[in-house]
């Protein structure tokens, strides 16, 4: 005797290996973790000048016309990860440390990730006290075409190795490949010395492998 399967079961078993499907896809995936949890500094340390307050869940970060720069570190350090976050700044000149390290009194020797105004050249990579822009300073008429002046914009960070994509509002700003530079160290905020700063970071939160 030949068994018959009506369809609605069919119908069903399908559905239900599909979704079978989907949870294994999504336990795969890295969780992410918070590094803040937007009410306390706790899990950082400020270095330099200027004063890290949090409000409104974020970090922010104001100064005038330090002759230090300003630091948020993170008590951790990190070696290949993915980390987002997002930023706000219209005053000043900011950026998002990976892999560095604190030298006194406050210089941070590491890759720069720059946050900053228009015209800064946000989502660049600039390695502090070694090769500058990496590979270049993105163009202004391309910020353009990323960057939300007067808004909250969302940044990526991948660095695995010495494979690094900074990417801003989904993006791809700048990508280097084998990249000999440091590969472990803190995360840092940064407020720039000699300006009048305001800036705000929040939802930092990593990946880790």
């Amino acid at each position: 005797m030949k068994c018959l399967m009506i369809p609605q079961v069919r119908y069903a078993l399908v559905w239900v290996s599909c979704l079978l499907a989907v949870s294994a896809a999504g336990a795969g995936e890295k969780p992410w973790k918070p590094l803040m949890d937007g009410k306390t500094l706790a899990g950082w340390h400020a270095v330099g000048a200027g004063k890290w307050t949090v409000e409104d869940g974020a970090f922010v970060g104001r100064a005038n016309k330090e002759k230090l720069y300003g630091l948020l570190v993170s008590d951790k350090q990190f070696k290949d990860f993915t980390v987002r976050l997002k930023f706000k700044s219209q005053t000043g000149d900011s950026g998002f440390y990976i892999r560095t390290i604190i030298k006194e009194p406050e210089k941070a020797h590491g890759l720069q990730v720059q946050v900053g105004p228009p015209g800064t050249g946000t989502g660049g990579i600039y390695e502090s006290y070694g090769r500058g822009w990496i590979p270049a300073k993105p163009a202004a008429d391309f910020e353009k075409t990323y960057l939300k002046p007067d808004d909250w914009n969302e940044m990526v960070i991948s660095a695995h190795g010495g494979h690094i994509i900074a990417k801003v509002n989904g993006v791809t700003v700048t990508e280097l490949k084998n990249d000999p530079s440091r590969p472990e160290g803190h995360f840092a905020l940064q407020m720039h010395a000699g300006c009048e700063m305001e800036v705000r970071f929040k939802d930092i939160e990593i990946q880790e492998d």
